[in-house]
């Protein structure tokens, strides 16, 4: 790893049947290797998820049952995915979903894989960073970013669109390390990015709803903003909020 303008990434998109890392399935993946400005390599298929893919799920990416009928299994698949990913740092938008999907089913298939110990670079979480976003979706990036539409919600277009946000949200930083060091850090959210306060600052959130979302598997950046907002309020910054039973009435 150096200079980040020299080092090589691999973007990986998968499109799948639902969000259950453990129960759902691939049925399209999207890999592309580049350096800089610069396309190296590119690999993309669809999948036989071997079931029925959900109504909702379809709503999101247009993949049909009849789209994915005839094509490979995962098992068939995931050694050339692998292969093509090798060892390099893995850039993502939510790359953690990613990685477990891939993860789960080659150990449900006895397939060699080590992408949960390779170094990644979440973009979701260097938006986060950047903070200038309204919304920190691929989409909205996008837009915010003034990125050319590559088209439908599918995989080599979320990777393509995911690549060129990954060089805005990453301009100010020399290396790779400086970007690698920087997220192994909690970052502080502005507002809350999921739920019914979705988008709602944390200081307006009433006090047993940040209680109740401390208990949750959340990730490392919600869990430290939810503790930040709590201890705020109990040393007494925000002490009439905290102590009023009315104050969110």
């Amino acid at each position: 790893m150096g200079l980040l303008k020299n080092d090589t990434f691999i973007c990986v998109d998968c499109e799948t049947t639902g969000l259950d890392a453990e129960n759902d399935r691939i049925i399209e993946v999207a890999a592309v290797l580049f350096q800089g400005d610069t396309i190296l390599d590119s690999y993309e298929t669809l999948i036989d998820p071997e079931m029925p893919i959900p109504p909702e799920s379809i709503e999101i990416h247009h993949i049909t049952d009849d789209m994915v009928a005839g094509k490979p299994k995962i098992q068939e698949i995931l050694p050339t995915l692998l292969a093509f990913i090798g060892r390099r740092i893995i850039v993502g938008h939510g790359i953690p979903f990613d990685i477990a999907f891939i993860n789960n089913q080659s150990k449900k298939f006895s397939i060699p894989c080590t992408i949960t110990s390779q170094p990644h670079l979440d973009t979701l979480r260097l938006a986060r960073l950047y903070g200038e976003s309204p919304t920190n979706s691929l989409e909205k990036l996008r837009q915010h970013f003034n990125i050319a539409a590559e088209g439908a919600h599918r995989a080599m277009n979320d990777v393509m669109v995911n690549i060129e946000v990954f060089k805005f949200l990453t301009q100010n930083y020399k290396t790779t390390e400086q970007v690698l060091d920087r997220l192994t850090k909690p970052i502080l959210l502005k507002a809350m990015p999921l739920g019914k306060h979705k988008g709602r600052p944390f200081s307006e959130i009433p006090n047993e709803y940040l209680l109740w979302a401390i208990n949750k598997d959340f990730d490392q950046d919600l869990m430290f903003s939810l503790k930040t907002e709590l201890k705020k309020r109990k040393s007494g910054s925000l002490f009439k909020q905290a102590g009023n039973p009315f104050s969110d009435l």
